[in-house]
C-alpha cells in the first residue's frame, strides 16, 4: 500500500503535507523538498478515511502480529528498549524542572560490572613467617 496524502490541519498556511500509512495508521514527514511546498490543507485531516469510504476493497488488512525493531535482521533486547523509553522520559522531566525553575540536582552514578550470583573478595592474610599473603575468597 502506498503513502497517501493528508494535512494535519484544515486551514490554510499551517503546516505542510505529512504522508499517512494506513497500515500501521502512522504519519511520516516526505524526504522530497517538493512536497515541503504543498499545503496539507489542500488534502484535510479526512482525506484518507473518504477515500476508504468510498473504496473499501483499498483499506489494508491489519496485521495481529506487532512491530518489532531490528537491527541488521536481529531483534532490539525488549530490556534495551525499555531503557532507551525510560532515559527519553528522564530526560524530559529533567527539562520540565529547569524550565519551571525548579532546581535539582542530579548524581550520575558509576556502573559496576559484577555478577550477582558470586562476589569475590581478597583478604590479605598474615601466614606463620610474618609475611602477607592474599587469598581470595568466594562468597554466595
Amino acid at each position: 500500500m502506498a503513502l497517501l496524502p493528508m494535512g494535519q490541519h484544515d486551514s490554510p498556511s499551517v503546516s505542510a503535507v505529512k504522508l499517512y500509512c494506513a497500515k500501521c495508521e502512522d504519519l511520516y514527514n516526505p524526504k522530497s523538498t517538493r512536497h515541503a511546498s504543498i499545503d496539507g490543507a489542500y488534502f484535510g485531516t479526512s482525506f484518507h478515511n473518504i477515500l476508504f469510504q468510498v473504496y473499501p476493497a483499498m483499506m489494508p488488512t491489519k496485521s495481529l502480529r506487532r512491530y518489532e525493531p531490528k537491527v541488521f535482521g536481529f531483534r532490539v533486547h525488549a530490556a534495551a528498549a525499555l531503557q532507551r523509553w525510560q532515559d527519553a522520559k528522564r530526560e524530559e522531566m529533567q527539562q520540565r524542572l529547569r524550565d519551571a525553575g525548579v532546581e535539582a540536582s542530579f548524581v550520575e552514578e558509576e556502573e559496576e560490572d559484577y555478577d550477582d550470583s558470586e562476589e569475590e573478595e581478597e583478604e590479605e592474610e598474615i601466614v606463620e613467617d610474618g609475611s602477607r599473603q592474599r587469598s581470595t575468597q568466594m562468597q554466595l
